[in-house]
């Protein structure tokens, strides 16, 4: 049973109306950081009118407002989403009612696409109200609730109704569709524009064309439409384009569009409705492209006053699954869409961008294969809603056959094929023609050590490819260095003398011991920071070869050995040699010490030994080699035959964990 049915059983049973603990009927729930301009009292619709409805299926009319406080963008999202029932009723599940005292419980759900994936909201009916009236969105001329609702469950998302005014209408056709944004500028390039818009109407996408104010904080004093009746800042959806031929044999492009229904404003400019210019066309004509009987809204516009009139086409691309709840685009050409959720993690995968040399390659790498020339859609969406990342993206070709991620040096040598613009938008989308072939995408912040979670989906007409490339762990070289045998005995004579005054009669010493003896032996504190209990255990562990747990003069010669090896690759790492490591550095160091980890394995080492400034001392990094050759050498013995795979009962395998 899921949350709702749980919810509304209960107050059911209870006889009571729900009361969301989670988004309370509170000051702060509307604004968190500004001092409301109202008071706000919060009722429940059966408490603001007599005869309050969910949904009404009996009038197609589109006819929501701001309100007092409403943020319009959101009502021009819900216009567009109004006009795609499909998709609607996807949003708004139909099966429930304010009416209904069987149906009704003071709960209701609603479906977004929220960080990468379909989040079902639930929220009571309580709305905050001025004077008796809703203080955001309403319809003006019915009593249907589903707007403010809707938007109550947007705010719960958002921590607020305050945070909606931060929010963007590409960004909210993407939460409440599912699918990828595009916004063009006509003025930019008429003619890509006019060619770019007849494919997409090929595709499962939805494409509406807009005016965009000049500000978008303007004032009253400017028009709320054009002298043609197109209003500004509402989105109309592009429906088809035609040729048609006048009596003259003069060819004319037309576009059908659509507004939501009860905008107060009928286009009236050439080819509207009622105009004269349809008197030219042939009856066949007009019947061929259904030019006579229009459903409520839709209008056509020829393409010189399109171009004119409109600044701006904002597309919305669906994939197959969404697509299909959607009959208008039953008939079109599907997306392919590939789909990848990551994280960047501070020291692991959150190198920013091309600016890092040093860290750019440690984020997150992906491998696009594409089967044939197309061009593609790659949309970068992030999951910090609050907080958003100045993100973006860039490719580099890459052979098919490429299976690990590429190092340092590859982007150093390499030009960027295709680089998105940065922004701190939740999603950040790119269209470029590529080649058939291997491409590599790297998803970034713009700053390195910013953490947040990513979603990233490429579409295409045409089949195509998505995996995340990664380090295969392995053991390139013996992290422990043997002491030579013609080694200058000089400084370890001394070594010997202090070895041998804590060593038993057996002449060897054990964790504790060797904690003393590095303490006396180490030169500075950079290198005695290492000198830790919990280091000291780890190195008998790792160099006890006998599990006595005690170690020779021999064994601690290696040691010192490694420990100078250690610190020489550490220095190579560490910015300006100041004896700090930065946790993005620490892959390329471990790979020089002779591992090769994945992002898995890092992430771990990462939340063991990254310190609060983001960053290890030598001593971090020595223990986590010590764990590193601890874990590779148990491995390696219990795979002689080096097939990759071991198999441990419960005993040696907690013997493992706890060795480790």
């Amino acid at each position: 049973m899921g949350d709702y049915d749980r919810i509304h059983r209960m107050c059911q049973k209870r006889g009571e109306l729900w009361e969301d603990p989670d988004f309370p009927a509170t000051q702060s729930s509307v604004f968190y950081h500004q001092k409301p301009p109202f008071q706000f009292v919060w009722k429940r619709p059966k408490e603001i009118c007599n005869r309050p409805v969910f949904v009404s299926d009996s009038t197609s009319q589109f006819d929501i407002s701001p309100g007092k406080m409403g943020d319009k963008w959101l009502v021009s999202c819900l216009g567009v989403l109004y006009l795609c029932k499909g998709l609607f009723y996807r949003v708004v599940p139909a099966d429930q009612s304010l009416s209904s005292e069987k149906e009704y419980s003071g709960v209701f759900r609603f479906r977004l696409w929220w960080c990468g994936e379909w989040m079902e909201v639930l929220v009571d009916d309580r709305l905050p109200t001025v004077n008796n009236r809703l203080a955001f969105l309403q319809s003006t001329h019915t009593d249907q609730f589903w707007p403010g609702l809707l938007e109550k469950a947007y705010a719960k998302l958002h921590g607020s109704y305050e945070a909606l005014k931060y929010g963007t209408l590409l960004d909210g056709l993407a939460d409440l569709t599912g699918g990828i944004t595009e916004s063009i500028n006509i003025r930019q390039d008429q003619t890509t524009c006019g060619r770019m818009i007849g494919k997409m109407l090929d595709m499962t996408s939805i494409v509406t064309c807009t005016v965009q104010p000049v500000s978008p904080q303007a004032n009253k004093s400017v028009p709320e439409k054009l002298t043609n009746g197109i209003q500004i800042g509402i989105n109309y959806r592009l429906c088809t384009v035609e040729r048609l031929e006048t009596y003259k044999n003069e060819p004319i492009q037309l576009f059908k569009l659509r507004q939501p229904g009860g905008t107060g404003s009928e286009y009236n400019g050439p080819w509207s409705r009622d105009s004269d210019d349809w008197d030219n066309v042939p009856h066949k004509e007009k019947e061929r492209i259904n030019a006579i009987h229009l459903m409520e809204g839709e209008f056509w516009m020829n393409y010189n006053e399109f171009v004119k009139t409109f600044t701006h086409v904002e597309m919305v691309h669906l994939d197959s699954d969404t697509s299909r709840d959607e009959p208008s685009l039953h008939h079109k050409r599907t997306w392919q869409m590939r789909l990848h959720q990551g994280t960047w993690q501070r020291g692991v995968t959150a190198g920013g961008c091309r600016n890092n040399p040093e860290t750019f390659h440690i984020n997150p790498q992906l491998h696009l294969i594409l089967s044939e020339m197309e061009e593609v859609v790659i949309s970068l969406n992030q999951h910090s809603i609050m907080e958003p990342k100045v993100i973006g993206f860039t490719s580099y070709s890459l052979p098919k056959a490429c299976m690990d991620s590429t190092g340092k040096d590859f982007f150093k040598k390499n030009k960027s094929l295709v680089n998105s613009q940065y922004t701190n938008s939740r999603q950040v989308s790119h269209r470029c023609f590529l080649d058939q072939g291997g491409y590599l995408i790297i998803p970034t912040t713009f700053e390195p050590g910013q953490e947040s979670g990513f979603t990233l989906r490429v579409y295409s007409s045409k089949p195509l490819k998505l995996k995340l490339l990664d380090t295969v762990p392995s053991l390139l070289k013996s992290a422990i260095m043997k002491a030579p045998v013609n080694l200058d005995g000089k400084t370890f004579v001394q070594y010997e003398s202090v070895f041998l005054q804590l060593a038993d009669e057996h002449r060897t010493v054990n964790a504790f011991e060797l904690q003393e003896l590095l303490d006396a032996c180490l030169p500075n504190d950079y290198i005695k920071s290492c000198a830790s209990m919990e280091v000291c255990r780890q190195v008998v562990i790792t160099l006890d070869s006998t599990g006595s747990g005690r170690l020779k003069f021999n064994d601690f010669k290696d040691l010192m050995c490694s420990l100078k090896y250690w610190q020489t690759v550490f220095k190579n790492h560490s910015k300006d040699k100041t004896g700090i490591l930065k946790a993005e550095r620490l892959k390329d160091a471990l790979l020089e010490v002779g591992f090769q980890v994945n992002t898995e394995v890092l992430s771990i080492l990462i939340l063991r030994y990254m310190r609060k400034d983001g960053t290890l001392r030598f001593g971090d990094f020595v223990s986590a080699i010590l764990h590193l050759s601890i874990a590779f050498n148990l491995f390696e013995s219990k795979d002689p035959l080096l097939n990759g795979n071991i198999k441990l009962n419960l005993a040696e395998w907690l013997k493992s964990a706890f060795v480790c």
